[in-house]
């Protein structure tokens, strides 16, 4: 499996998604389910957008991904 995986394929796909999430419109819901919606839809940005930010690399056949989580610094 190794030899056929893209680790730079893979992290653009989750920026793609993360794009996705962020661009979703809000289904016809109320209340607490609307809530619910809401933070799934931020925590599935966050995740998708932490690994869209990674760099990633095959190391021994292993995926290594390397995210700095660190606030910046500018």
């Amino acid at each position: 499996m190794a030899d056929e995986f893209d680790p730079q394929a893979m992290i653009k796909r989750f920026q793609e998604r993360a794009k996705a999430v962020k661009s979703r419109g809000l289904p016809p819901v109320e209340g607490a389910e609307r809530m619910r919606f809401i933070e799934q839809a931020r925590l599935d940005f966050m995740d998708y957008a932490i690994i869209g930010d990674a760099e990633a690399s095959l190391e021994d056949g292993i995926l290594v991904l390397r995210v700095d989580l660190r606030a910046d610094n500018d």
